[in-house]
């Protein structure tokens, strides 16, 4: 198994089932408990993790917090500061991989403002949420792999916060280390181009209404552009059905029309942010934000019917169940209503209707599809809902209340009860391999202890240390347990590592706790490669990074971490 990981030739969750069927073949493992695995709480909590950050994501309120800060974040020190310690404090709260997801966006926004390469940010991100994910249970999948190891070996897990003075003190570290020790990393990093930089879409046109007690009733257009950081232009207004060239000292009311022109994402948070809705002249019917429902981006071709028409004299509700939000022409700012503008071959459109029936609608249009690019126009946030049901399920795991699998498990299904993510983006937000290789390799890693293996490992490392000092064993099995992650997933090596580190500290006679905290912490601290973690699988792409980069940043790193780590972890666990 450790063969094919490093190998590298299948897939982790493929080398995880081949090995499984192995153990099963040749009777290490009984065919009646092949399957135990993917009952086992780490699964569900895994998995219910994943879709509680992915709702947290989708609320867009760690983006709006930061947003709060910007006039604050000019130079991209700071920047590089305030992202780093909010995803490495969020990544505490959440899957450290959401926190990260979530983050990036905001990331590249303050890149673009600075004028600063996005690379400078996203790789010390991605060490920073690694870290930050070692402060609670949740954070990251070892966190959770080793509370049940402890609880297996004295009746007793780790709880939420039991990882908190070690992980804290280390993060604390690292953001101290990585806010100067970015200039280790190659200045000249980026990411290619994308498809839509390179169709260059800057410009949207959308219509968006004013709500009773939205942030833009009462005050001027122009104090509005400036709340949305002069990055949206407001082309019109209608009120009451009446057309207007609005001027700067125009004072918006509640059921104004505002035909708003900027690029996607900036139009999307100003939306958003400022409490508006896309504008439905039908009130009577549903606005689009129900299960199966969700928007496409594409370009009208020659052919298109479209083209030399518009969406009202299409009649594309009534005849196709399609909705026009919003419409792009290079190089001009559009006026009217989406509805209303006579569409040009060229033109980009975000289109909304059932997805399931999206690809047929688009050709019978003439639509190409924009398949790389995602643009959130029209899909509602419900924020405080994720948060305030994220927060019940860790203080109802914090306090005892219901075990850990039962929370998570429970507040995954309300996100999706409560409208906070549709079912199908609940879906999608599992990362299917990473539970299948939980599942198969369960009973693989029970067989190091049944047969005995763990107890020949771990009593040859015990020979290796009898020499050495408790901090100098602590040590040692921190540096494996970071030696090996790089090559296998860091799920993987904690369900290999932690019973031999297990066996190790009974055989020199030492408490455990402090050996399994080493084992997750190292586990967790994957600073050398793209490929041991997926939040360096991640930003990758998006930061234009080389494989040897990471060892650049991630070697001082990692040092860091072993020789300030271990006199923490036996501070806050002593061994005897």
């Amino acid at each position: 198994m450790m063969a094919l990981f490093l190998w590298g030739r299948f897939r982790y969750d493929v080398t995880a089932v081949i090995a499984l069927l192995a153990a099963v073949a040749v009777g290490l493992v009984p065919p009646d408990e092949a399957f135990g695995g993917f009952s086992d709480d780490i699964v569900i909590i895994v998995g219910s993790a994943l879709v509680l950050s992915a709702a947290v994501q989708r609320s867009g309120l760690i983006e709006r917090a930061l947003a709060l800060g910007e006039r604050w974040l000019r130079r991209p020190g700071s920047q590089q500061f305030a992202l780093t310690a909010t995803v490495g404090v969020a990544s505490g709260l959440i899957k450290n991989i959401g926190a990260l997801a979530m983050l990036m966006p905001a990331a590249a926004q303050l890149a673009r403002k600075s004028g600063t390469n996005p690379s400078r940010f996203y790789m010390p991100m991605s060490f920073a949420a690694l870290l930050g994910g070692l402060t609670t249970l949740v954070g990251t999948s070892p966190n959770i792999i080793v509370s049940r190891v402890r609880e297996e070996m004295t009746g007793k897990p780790f709880h939420m916060f039991d990882y908190l003075p070690t992980g804290l003190g280390l993060l604390v570290i690292g953001l101290i280390f990585l806010r100067f020790a970015h200039r280790l990393l190659p200045p000249d990093r980026r990411a290619a181009a994308t498809i839509g930089e390179a169709l260059n879409i800057s410009d949207y046109t959308t219509e968006a209404t004013v709500l009773e007690g939205s942030s833009p009733v009462g005050i001027t257009i122009a104090k509005f552009i400036a709340e949305c950081d002069n990055e949206v232009e407001v082309n019109a207004l209608l009120r009451r059905g009446l057309r207007s060239e609005p001027s700067t000292d125009t004072v918006i009311a509640a059921g104004d029309v505002l035909i708003l022109s900027c690029d996607p994402d900036a139009l999307e948070r100003a939306i958003a942010g400022a409490g508006l809705t896309l504008h439905n002249p039908d009130e009577n019917e549903e606005t689009g934000h129900e299960d199966g429902v969700g928007i496409i981006e594409g370009v009208v071709t020659v052919r298109s019917a479209l083209a030399g028409s518009t969406a009202a004299r299409l009649s594309l509700r009534e005849r196709m169940g399609l909705r026009l939000v919003a419409v792009s022409r290079e190089g001009q700012r559009l006026r009217n209503k989406p509805s209303a503008i006579l569409l040009q071959p060229g033109d980009v459109v975000v289109l909304q209707g059932l997805l399931e029936a999206m690809p047929s609608r688009l050709a019978q249009l003439g639509v190409l599809p924009l398949a790389e690019r995602t643009i959130r126009l029209g899909q509602a946030r419900k924020g405080w809902q994720a948060l305030a049901i994220l927060a019940a399920a860790m203080l109802a795991t914090a306090l005892g209340l219901v075990p850990v699998a039962t929370a998570f498990f429970a507040g995954a299904g309300l996100v999706v009860l409560t409208g906070a993510l549709p079912v199908d983006d609940a879906y999608e937000a599992v990362e299917w391999p990473i539970l299948i290789m939980l599942g198969a390799l369960i009973p693989v890693s029970g067989t190091l202890q049944s047969t005995g293996a763990s107890d020949v490992m771990a009593t040859e490392l015990a020979r290796l240390a009898s020499h050495l000092p408790p901090w100098g064993a602590v040590m040692l099995v921190l540096a494996a347990s970071m030696a090996v992650t790089p090559f296998l997933n860091n799920a993987a090596t904690v369900l290999v590592m932690a019973p031999i580190a297990a066996v190790f500290a009974k055989d020199l006679g030492y408490q455990p706790d402090a050996f399994l905290m080493a084992t997750a912490i190292g586990a967790g601290c994957d600073f050398l490669t793209p490929i041991g973690h997926q939040c360096n699988t991640l930003v990758m792409g998006p930061g234009g990074y080389r494989f040897g980069d990471y060892a650049r940043l991630g070697a001082p790193l990692s040092l860091l971490v072993l020789l300030l780590g271990t006199p923490l972890i036996m501070a806050v666990w002593p061994v005897s």
